[in-house]
């Protein structure tokens, strides 16, 4: 479909006399997938070809992610109750909310990323699809810049800084690059698998560590045993402000809320319908390892946990075995992010040209110079901001609070106007979609206010001046 077309309020069909644009639910709309289907494989470049298994694999790789070693921390300033009723909340909702945009979605099969799902959603509003694209391009390449930021990390823990750290993020932006130049999601899974399964061994590494050693090293209150014997507690401790309570919430729903992409991954399967299948075994992997590995870190680590865990063990060998697999999934997650940008602005280039769909030098020419640039924007983000970590939990509550949340009861709205309690069921789904709405709201304002905050202290303070070569070691 051509999204300038559609945009511009024409009436139009999407591929071919026969197939409309918004189709009604039910069989119409697996034949008009049918028809989607058809043509992409028609191209010499088909981007509909992803199974559910591969799609699963996409899911894990973007899912199993470093963020996870930042759980400890926000339970040690949640504590106990809070935090894990927080974690269980966060995954009830996400979902239902990923259930609600796969049934939007097969109503408008036509939809191709969130940009597309905002302007139906909002009952075809163009300022809200380009509102929508500017968050997109925001949100995803400051998260590619923050995996710049990580790889470099990465490299001066292993290398023991044995070089600038901008060489270092210049050398994992031009990795980044090379890895990012398949141009459809079916082969970036293939990499996520192997993502998926380092995390999966660095996670490990860090309980065992963690539990075999006889004290942390280091947490934000001192190095051991500063902050006195390790410790939980079930709620925040004595003198836990709204800020640091905010931002741990904050960091919590960041890790649960990746639905920007799953627009485009829906739109690269073979069989959109099968969607649930894949997401349902993303929901079982993160609802072991969200929960889990978190607890089991806050346990030996308590109060001395940092983000990423990894940074509180005592022994540097410990360290750096557990953190030197986390290079895989921080390139991987960054190209899978890199995709989906690059794919809605290379859209956006070529329109319906046969060089949006075939192997000619204008079409991968034009592929491999939008990256470089998405990239290259992504390492000045990366090198320019302070504190990424902050930046992060500005990021959740202005863009997750609509990627992850509000998108989604507006949506529910859309697909169930007029019959919002119509049974049991669908008053239940009602109020859960209510609470949904509340829960966006709540992140982009108090929410909002806790990041700004934590932001405002990181400049009253010391920060790191652009382009530094200091030591970002963990």
């Amino acid at each position: 479909m051509s999204r300038a077309n559609d945009i511009n309020g024409e009436e139009k069909q999407v591929y071919d006399s026969k197939v409309n644009d918004i189709p009604s639910d039910g069989e119409s709309s697996i034949d008009t997938i049918t028809a989607l289907v058809n043509e992409d494989h028609a191209h010499e470049i088909s981007l509909r070809t992803m199974s559910w298994q591969k799609c699963a694999w996409l899911l894990c790789g973007d899912q199993v992610c470093l963020a996870i070693m930042a759980q400890s921390w926000s339970l040690s300033v949640l504590g106990w109750v809070p935090g894990i009723i927080t974690m269980i909340v966060s995954g009830i909702l996400f979902y239902i909310t990923s259930l609600t945009m796969h049934k939007f979605i097969m109503k408008n099969p036509s939809i191709r990323d969130i940009c597309d799902f905002g302007y139906y959603a909002f009952g075809k509003s163009r300022v809200a699809y380009h509102a929508t694209s500017v968050l997109l391009l925001l949100n995803n390449v400051m998260l590619i810049g923050f995996h710049v930021l990580t790889g470099a990390k990465v490299l001066n823990t292993l290398s023991d800084h044995s070089l600038c750290t901008v060489i270092f993020s210049v050398i994992v932006t031009i990795m980044g690059v090379v890895m990012s130049i398949p141009r459809t999601l079916k082969h970036v899974s293939f990499m996520s698998m192997f993502s998926a399964a380092c995390m999966g061994i660095a996670i490990l590494l860090f309980l065992v560590f963690a539990g075999i050693e006889d004290a942390p090293g280091y947490g934000y209150n001192g190095t051991y045993p500063k902050a006195g014997p390790v410790k939980t507690y079930a709620f925040p401790p004595a003198g836990t402000t709204w800020v640091a309570c905010m931002n741990a919430v904050l960091n919590i729903t960041f890790l649960w809320v990746p639905q920007i992409l799953f627009p485009t991954f829906i739109s690269e399967m073979e069989r959109p319908q099968d969607f649930p299948k894949s997401l349902a075994v993303l929901a079982g992997i993160s609802t072991f390892l969200f929960i889990v590995p978190p607890a089991i870190g806050f346990r030996y680590l308590g109060q001395y946990a940092t983000a990423p865990a990894f940074g509180s063990l005592g022994v540097v060998a410990y360290k750096k075995a557990s953190f030197s697999f986390v290079i895989v999934p921080t390139l991987v997650i960054g190209v899978i992010y890199a995709n989906v940008s690059a794919k809605f602005v290379f859209n956006r280039i070529m329109g319906k040209s046969r060089h949006a769909h075939s192997n000619t030098v204008i079409g991968w020419g034009v592929w491999v110079a939008v990256m470089a640039v998405i990239w290259f924007i992504a390492f000045i983000f990366a090198e320019v901001i302070p504190s990424m970590g902050d930046f992060l939990s500005l990021l959740g509550a202005a863009f997750d609070s609509f990627f992850g949340f509000i998108f989604f009861a507006v949506a529910y709205w859309q697909m169930n106007s007029g019959r919002l309690f119509d049974g049991a069921k669908r008053s239940v789904m009602t109020v859960i979609h209510i609470f949904v709405m509340v829960c966006g709201l709540f992140l982009l304002g108090p929410g909002l206010y806790a990041a700004v905050e934590a932001i405002m202290d990181d400049y009253a303070g010391s920060t790191r001046p652009a382009f530094a070569c200091a030591n970002l070691s963990i």
